[in-house]
């Protein structure tokens, strides 16, 4: 079956003036890595491209009609000539008629492509710049990404649809801890965390902001007992589920690195090498950290390494002991980020050995 992307063309192709009106040739400019990106996309993909604008920005007032048509020929011939052409060109004929059946996020643009067992639209996407974009995919029924979503480019677009998404999620149930996790190393930083520690949830939000992934964990476990299983176990699933989303491991830089915190240096130097191993240089006063005891912090990294099959050598210096544990977290989180970034130029496994 034939997927599609529909793809915006003001703001995403592009770029869209503060006034939203292309009235003048100067005004006129290509979204960055569009080119590089759109290029590689039509050689090494079967997508078919499909252009679908709601005319925002040409042939209104201050555009007239005589003068849309060169314009958009001119936005036609460059990508022309860098190896892009159109399977379709779809522009609203009612524009600017709101309620229109045709104006996204309506679908009377694209219905031909609705429910024809020729195309498989759940694996299609709407590649756009706004909210009615995504509103746009959910109605036709597929995948969307947003140009306006923190840490989206056309880098990260190319590299979504060449590559996949890395998205995992993993559960584990004992009779001391239910825990759901779902990873995306691809994300935003959105994070959704439940583990009934507080501290403990504060310290996991780290690695998905600071490390730009999509982070969900919801632990159950026996904190009647004590902390240790929630945590432990935590720490085996994350690893697990980081494991699984990094797939093959084509493409990642492999390796990543340290950060400071006011009075406290800490570096947490990573290497998804595929051999476990953790060197820990940080000692703590305290006993706990919020309702955290400070002896499982060696635990968690300890069972985060094994599982996620990484190495991780951790040292920390500094005084303020909640300071410490956080740089720690936030340096492990912007390791990972470094060492899952992804080159699909370069989409080759960094090893010699031809196996991690």
């Amino acid at each position: 079956m034939k997927r599609v992307l529909f793809i915006d063309r003001d703001g995403t192709l592009i770029e869209e003036p503060a006034d939203e009106q292309i009235d003048a040739f100067e005004k006129l400019k290509f979204v960055p890595g569009v080119f590089r990106n759109l290029t590689f996309i039509r050689e090494k993909l079967d997508f078919e491209f499909v252009m679908v604008s709601n005319q925002d920005g040409l042939g209104t007032d201050a555009f007239p009609e005589d003068t849309f048509w060169p314009v958009q020929n001119f936005i036609l011939q460059t990508l022309e000539g860098e190896g892009i052409t159109f399977d379709e060109i779809l522009i609203d004929p009612h524009f600017p008629e709101d309620n229109a059946p045709t104006r996204k996020p309506g679908t009377g643009m694209v219905e031909k492509y609705i429910n024809n067992p020729t195309y498989d639209i759940t694996n299609s996407y709407v590649i756009g710049d706004r909210e009615t974009d995504r509103s746009f995919a959910r109605n036709i029924g597929c995948k969307s990404l947003i140009l306006s979503d923190e840490g989206m480019s056309w880098n990260k677009i190319a590299e979504i649809l060449f590559a996949g998404e890395r998205i995992a999620e993993v559960s584990r149930k004992t009779k001391e801890t239910d825990i759901s996790i779902k990873v995306n190393l691809d994300g935003t930083g959105h994070c959704d965390i439940q583990t009934g520690l507080g501290f403990f949830d504060h310290m996991l939000e780290q690695i998905g902001k600071h490390g730009m992934m999509d982070l969900t964990i919801h632990t159950k476990g026996d904190l009647e007992v004590d902390e240790h299983h929630t945590i432990e176990d935590t720490a085996i699933a994350l690893g697990e589920c980081i494991l699984t989303a990094l797939g093959d491991k084509r493409g990642i830089e492999r390796y990543g690195y340290c950060l400071p915190m006011d009075d406290c240096l800490c570096s947490v130097a990573l290497d998804f090498g595929g051999r476990p191993w953790l060197v820990w240089n940080a000692s703590f006063k305290r006993e706990k950290i919020g309702e955290m005891p400070t002896e499982m912090f060696l635990h968690f990294f300890k069972s985060l390494s094994d599982a996620a099959k990484m190495n991780l050598n951790i040292k920390a210096e500094g005084e303020n002991e909640h300071h410490k544990i956080e740089g720690i977290f936030k340096a492990l989180a912007r390791s990972l980020k470094m060492a899952v970034r992804r080159d699909i130029y370069h989409y080759e496994l960094p090893s010699t050995k031809g196996l991690l």
